[in-house]
């Protein structure tokens, strides 16, 4: 008896917790359902300065597909803004793994002079915020003749520290007599890395994925700064101003946004979970 309620007592704070944390999400569901009026007379008070607090109903009370129609069939901008998102996301990814792959396998793996210094370095630009570099970047990106373009964004992005440090943690747990037996066979050092470093390394290359989709696809300074052609901003820009009369179209848009991250973060949760307690763990 007395465990089950020490068990009652442990699961009731959890609970609450995940109420908390899915309210908003059902806030975002059920606000696509309502009607522009309805949607008005609720967020008036917050979104037009009005007095009063503003409402929310768990329900819509008179549920319509309006908004739906209006931004998937009426709002051609928003697949504009989203394949904008795409086409800067996925080769920043791409560049994770081309470029912080094999970056991460010769800290992890060789033995240089500088090597010390040169981790140091990036573990520095790791920590700095967009903020810190924020100007130095534009003032480089200006001279070459890429602000205003996709490459403003991906190159910066791609040249990113974070995954280097996480796959590099990885790298370190591969055996050395991997490395070794491999020489042995006759390998050279890229073979190893292709044949044995790879697939032994896959989790943490997948837990950068994770991590790096998460957070460029929710990106909004760097877009902001570089990109003056709102032609070319992404799905975080997109839903910057949101107004009482297109409120049910921004929930909608919200949502849609949310689908890809989630649907990366449940497929790769149990790599992102490595990568956390793999780069937070190890010395």
């Amino acid at each position: 008896m007395r465990e089950d309620m020490k068990k009652w007592l442990l699961g009731l704070p959890l609970v609450l917790i995940s109420v908390f944390i899915w309210l908003p999400l059902w806030m975002l569901i059920s606000g696509t359902f309502m009607g522009g009026a309805e949607l008005s007379e609720n967020l008036a008070p917050v979104l037009e300065g009005r007095g009063g607090t503003a409402v929310w109903p768990v329900m819509a009370r008179y549920p319509t597909l309006a908004a739906y129609v209006e931004l998937l069939l009426d709002t051609p901008q928003f697949f504009t803004v989203f394949w904008n998102s795409c086409r800067q996301v996925f080769p920043i990814i791409l560049g994770h793994v081309l470029l912080g792959a094999p970056a991460a396998w010769a800290f992890a793996k060789f033995h240089f002079r500088g090597k010390k210094i040169l981790y140091t370095l990036y573990i520095v630009l790791m920590l700095m915020p967009f903020q810190v570099t924020m100007v130095s970047s534009y003032l480089v990106l200006n001279k070459l003749g890429l602000i205003d373009t996709v490459w403003a964004v991906i190159l910066p992005g791609a040249a990113s520290t974070l995954p280097v440090f996480i796959m590099t943690r990885f790298f370190m747990d591969i055996p050395e007599a991997v490395m070794e037996a491999a020489a042995v066979d006759g390998a050279s050092s890229f073979q190893t890395f292709l044949r044995f470093g790879l697939p032994l390394g896959a989790p943490g290359i997948l837990s950068a994925v994770v991590l790096g989709f998460l957070e460029y696809w929710n990106a909004i300074e760097a877009p902001q700064a570089f990109l003056k052609n709102q032609a070319l901003w992404p799905l975080s820009l997109y839903m910057s101003n949101i107004t009482a009369d297109n409120a049910g179209v921004s929930l909608i848009a919200s949502l849609i946004t949310l689908m890809p991250p989630l649907l990366i973060f449940l497929s790769g949760q149990k790599y992102l979970e490595q990568g956390i307690i793999s780069s937070g763990m190890k010395d």
